[in-house]
């Protein structure tokens, strides 16, 4: 087994598909697929590509602490309390355990995540 995963951005097997759940959904109808690519420290930390089509979503991470870079597409991430961001192609950013707000796809994103669950 190596130690250095490469994670690819355009992969070629089937995602896992879901939709949100309707607590989270605020409004359109939006879509996820994700491309699982790796799991370590026990399924703690979890690393992939991640899409969605648009859509206005609660984000709530509770104790995760996640990565994400933006392959493509456009997104606004409004932290409760705090101002709205945007992100697209190339911006990096991290949604630190705790985090609360709103993402709105704006126009379908796909990212990378790496995540790592308490």
């Amino acid at each position: 087994m190596s130690l250095l995963i490469a994670i690819d951005t355009n992969p070629d097997f089937v995602p896992k598909t879901a939709v949100p759940d309707p607590e989270r959904l605020i409004s359109g109808n939006p879509s996820f697929k994700t491309w699982a690519q790796d799991a370590s420290k026990g399924e703690k930390v979890l690393t992939g590509v991640w899409e969605a089509t648009p859509g206005e979503t609660h984000s709530i991470k509770g104790t995760t602490f996640e990565f994400c870079h933006i392959i493509s597409g456009l997104i606004e991430i409004e932290e409760k309390g705090g101002e709205t961001k945007t992100f697209r192609a190339g911006d990096s950013f991290v949604m630190k355990p705790g985090f609360v707000g709103v993402w709105r796809t704006i126009e379908t994103v796909r990212k990378i995540y790496v995540c790592h669950y308490d």
